[in-house]
């Protein structure tokens, strides 16, 4: 169904004049296959040849251009040497070098008496200038081949600057004139180039500013490639809203009955998630929603209650947990929260073998559990409920949106809640879940005391410990977290084995140790130990950061901070301070602290706030190091950088939910345009969903 007039630009690149197998093979690796994949990889430098000094002019390592008269040749004078060329202008003379070079093929590029126009690098050698092996030699006529700015490109084995930037310009001249599909108002107000001017600017430039990424070429295709992703997010949002699910309500009062029971009041932000969550699940439309909760703001309460509502319309939950010592930990708080309403909750885990698996699926299948909670396994094949109504998905930042639309298929059309308790940046919100309603908890619990948070250089360890032992004596429990799992003789960091040892040493047996290497069953048993009093101290890699509990540990020391990113440390701290009793947390540092790490360490001692400390993160390390390569549902922008184009997202989000609401099946003159835009960056699954319904 991809229209006709991109054709094209969807070629392999072996169809453009000078480009075989071997060479595309190359450029396969650096750029793409396609010749669209060429025209849109955006340059990585440039070289400036505009200078034109003159040969007495000239400066060592200068890039510059010379009109010279060819001279004589120096043929080598012994094997090994190289061949010289000797050219000369009004001010000066200068020696072309050339090493392992035909003489035939010299003479007949550079003609004794004849003008060539001449670029490269100068270098200066006992005052007199050579040039090795010039980029450019080149007729007076055919002075339009030269490049005053000439883009550079990545490249790859078997891929030279030469091969690349001539596969661009044959490239180049498949370049259609695609309709417009922006908004006339917007091109105007940023002076923005249609579509194929910009990217002629971008690969031809006439000035500097063309290739820069603020620049009016490198901003238009950035915003195309914003705008498609955020266009075909805002399709699946409306598709969402405009699918037909079930309006969960019915005259039971499960919710009112789990309120009453629990054990507190919930926060303003916690009624307030919970109504948009039930005002979604009581409509005739499916809920697609983010509930993002900032450290021990209470997303599982809200979860209880969503699961609850469900199940006043005779629906089942099924929450969907990272980990199997997460989903037992979810299984048993919502056991405690949904007791009042008598709803049955059971935790379904790779660790249920026979008679008692049977059991939990016969119960799922026959629909009399309400909750089941579980890893990705519960949306395999062979797992079957009766009527499941909301699905839960906690902690999944690996969750993209082509797998939220394939978990919707489970069940008839259930209602999606995805959770997470790392409060996200705007930026990455936007990209990652454009297609989902996001409601925020940003509001700790009544009661819950500000956690002191102290900067301490790894110097004073030892003073670190001596106040570790005063506090355990007036009942204070500690977790204690390392960056390593065992001694390194390569990294110089402490590791949890080594510390486990000395504060052993020192604290008797009332330390307990916990990393990611242990088994899952035994990694349980440490973490309910912990919670239930049987250590004092909880030595432990970052594996605590989700799904370790103990509400009475009041400490939290994290050895080697300044390793650690603004997130994980406010998901560690989060740890503590999770009751009324008074709590600290300390972030003992290596020294010296770069600019940024001195600065994250910082900005945890100034706030608590996750969504400030979010933003302050991904201002400080960048999209590419705050997402991890491994970030999957997240789009990889070839024209567009996050961090330089965020402004842009904001407004490519507006305009892109704006003409869905307006246009929704994109049958305007704009509205078609957009859709060759779709079809441009791929992200035409929003068309077949639309075709879908």
């Amino acid at each position: 169904m991809r229209p006709d007039i991109l054709f094209p630009l969807f070629a392999q690149t072996t169809s453009l004049k000078g480009v075989g197998p071997r060479v595309a093979e190359s450029l396969g690796r650096a750029m793409g296959t396609r010749v669209k994949d060429v025209i849109l990889t955006p340059p990585t430098g440039v070289i400036d040849r505009t200078a034109r000094p003159g040969i007495a002019g000239a400066r060592d390592g200068q890039t510059a251009t010379f009109d010279v008269t060819v001279l004589r040749h120096l043929p080598p004078s012994a094997k090994g040497r190289p061949y010289r060329v000797i050219v000369g202008d009004d001010s000066g003379e200068m020696t072309l070098t050339y090493f392992h070079a035909r003489g035939s093929f010299l003479q007949k590029l550079l003609p004794d008496n004849e003008r060539r126009l001449i670029s490269g690098k100068v270098e200066i050698f006992n005052a007199q200038a050579q040039m090795p092996h010039p980029d450019y030699v080149l007729a007076p006529e055919d002075a339009a081949q030269m490049p005053g700015l000439e883009p550079l490109y990545p490249l790859s084995t078997g891929l030279s600057q030469k091969v690349a930037r001539k596969t661009m310009l044959e490239a180049l001249k498949s370049l259609p004139e695609l309709p417009e599909w922006q908004n006339t108002a917007l091109m105007e107000k940023q002076n923005w180039p249609r579509w194929a001017q910009a990217i002629l600017m971008l690969h031809s430039p006439e000035y500097k500013e063309d290739m820069a990424a603020s620049g009016r070429a490198r901003s238009r295709l950035a915003y195309d490639e914003l705008f498609a992703k955020q266009l075909a997010l805002s399709i699946v949002r409306e598709s969402n809203r405009r699918q037909s699910g079930r309006a969960l309500t019915t005259g039971k009062n499960y919710v009112q009955e789990v309120l009453a029971g629990a054990p507190f009041a919930p926060t303003g932000a916690q009624s307030r998630a919970y109504a948009e969550i039930a005002k979604d699940m009581s409509g005739p439309y499916r809920m697609a929603r983010l509930l993002q909760g900032d450290v021990g703001a209470g997303k599982t309460f809200v979860a209880a209650l969503a699961a609850a509502h469900a199940s006043e319309g005779g629906a089942q939950t099924a929450l969907m947990a990272p980990t199997e010592i997460l989903a037992r930990q979810h299984a048993e708080t919502l056991k405690t929260l949904l007791a009042p309403a008598g709803l049955m909750v059971e935790a379904v885990t790779g660790r249920d073998k026979g008679k008692p698996r049977e059991a939990l699926a016969t119960g799922m299948r026959e629909g009399y559990i309400d909750v089941v909670v579980g890893t990705h396994a519960l949306f395999q094949d062979k797992v079957e409920f009766k009527n499941l109504g909301l699905v839960i998905i906690d902690e999944q930042h690996r969750f993209g949106v082509h797998d939220r639309m394939k978990l919707s298929e489970k069940g008839q059309r259930p209602d999606l809640l995805v959770m997470t308790a790392t409060p996200i940046p705007r930026t990455l919100a936007l990209t990652a879940y454009g297609d989902l309603d996001i409601s925020k908890l940003d509001e700790k619990p009544a009661g819950r005391q500000p956690i002191d948070t102290r900067i301490l250089p790894l110097t004073r360890l030892d003073d670190m410990i001596d106040a570790m032992g005063r506090a355990l004596k007036s009942g204070g429990r500690a977790y204690w977290v390392c960056p390593l799992v065992e001694d390194s003789e390569f990294i110089d960091l402490s590791s949890v084995e080594d510390r486990h040892r000395q504060l052993t040493a020192i604290f008797g047996n009332r330390v307990g140790l916990l990393h990611g290497r242990m088994k899952p069953d035994e990694k349980e048993a440490m973490a309910l130990a912990f919670k239930n009093g049987e250590f004092d101290i909880l030595v432990a890699t970052t594996v605590i950061e989700v799904g370790v509990d103990a509400p009475d540990a009041t400490i939290m020391v994290i050895e080697h901070a300044e390793r650690f990113g603004l997130a994980q440390l406010h998901q560690l701290r989060g740890r503590v301070g999770r009751s009324d009793k008074k709590s600290s947390c300390f972030l003992l540092y290596q020294g010296p602290l770069s600019v940024n790490g001195k600065r994250r360490l910082e900005i945890m001692r100034e706030t608590e706030d996750g969504f400030v400390i979010a933003e302050e993160d991904w201002d400080l390390r960048g999209s590419g190091d705050l997402l991890g390569s491994k970030q999957s549902g997240l789009p990889a922008y070839k024209m567009a950088d996050l961090d330089k184009h965020k402004s842009l997202l904001e407004i490519a989000s507006k305009d892109a939910r704006a003409l869905v609401q307006t246009d929704p099946k994109l049958e305007t003159e704009r509205g078609k345009a957009a859709k060759v835009c779709l079809y441009l960056f791929e992200q035409d699954y929003g068309v077949a969903l639309m075709k879908s319904g």
